[in-house]
């Protein structure tokens, strides 16, 4: 399936009958031969939409999987990159697959839960990739709160959010479909495995990065046209010689 260097679907079936981390750990080998990796193209286009914003000194991958976003970033960041995420398999992957270009910024990696991030203001940029729908709609303000917790005053969290597709096209149909099964799934079978397509929805986003503390801005990403959202964070301390920022990045 996929490939052929891509999971069989007995494997898709284990993991998707296992936790979000162990699934995780288990489809790690394979997880570069699945479209569920951000394609290239996408990670080109936010980093071309983020180089004029810059420069970062220090930028953190949020949920790295295997470090394709991390590696963006070593273009991007003067000073170190950091990737963190909960699955071992995926950080062990990343780490074999990802290194920083020589005179590039250190990097690090970090096991670790987006909801509980062990960093205090210690990045000028944050990025993710295609991890919310592991996130509950309840869970957004804590998730939001943490980004803006590391970021340091006038950092940026960016993340790409594709438009959804039109009730009537098929896509949407799909889309649903996998939401009820994974719903019917977790309401029979514990461990749980969150991963939902329709849950993140903009309206909701822009109002919790909002309450956040976020400055949010809507962007169109260079080659896709689809609106691409960016939101930094207000200056943590009024009269900063900073103007507010100007925003975060989602597709």
């Amino acid at each position: 399936m996929f490939g052929p260097e891509g999971p069989r679907l007995r494997e898709l079936a284990v993991q998707a009958l296992s936790s979000v981390e162990r699934g995780y750990d288990l489809l790690a080998p394979k997880f570069d031969h699945t479209p569920f990796r951000t394609p290239d193209p996408v990670l080109e286009s936010v980093a071309r939409a983020l180089a004029p914003l810059g420069p970062f000194t220090d930028g953190l991958d949020l949920c790295c999987g295997t470090g394709a976003g991390t590696r963006m970033l070593t273009g991007l960041c003067q000073g170190s990159v950091t990737g963190v995420d909960f699955s071992a398999g995926m950080l062990d992957v990343a780490r074999r697959r990802v290194t920083a270009p020589a005179g590039g910024p250190g990097l690090a990696w970090v096991r670790g839960d987006a909801r509980a991030l062990p960093f205090t203001a210690a990045f000028d940029l944050v990025v993710s990739f295609g991890a919310f729908g592991h996130f509950l709609p309840r869970e957004l303000p804590g998730l939001f709160g943490q980004v803006h917790s590391v970021l340091r005053p006038g950092g940026r969290f960016a993340f790409p959010v594709l438009a959804p597709p039109r009730p009537w096209h098929p896509a949407s149909w799909m889309l649903l479909g996998f939401d009820a099964v994974m719903r019917v799934r977790n309401a029979l079978w514990r461990p749980p495995f969150v991963m939902y397509y329709r849950t993140f929805r903009l309206g909701d986003v822009c109002r919790e990065l909002t309450r956040a503390g976020f400055t949010v801005e809507l962007r169109a990403l260079p080659g896709f046209g689809a609106p691409a959202q960016v939101g930094p964070p207000a200056p943590l301390r009024v009269g900063s010689a900073r103007p507010p920022p100007a925003g975060t990045i989602k597709t």
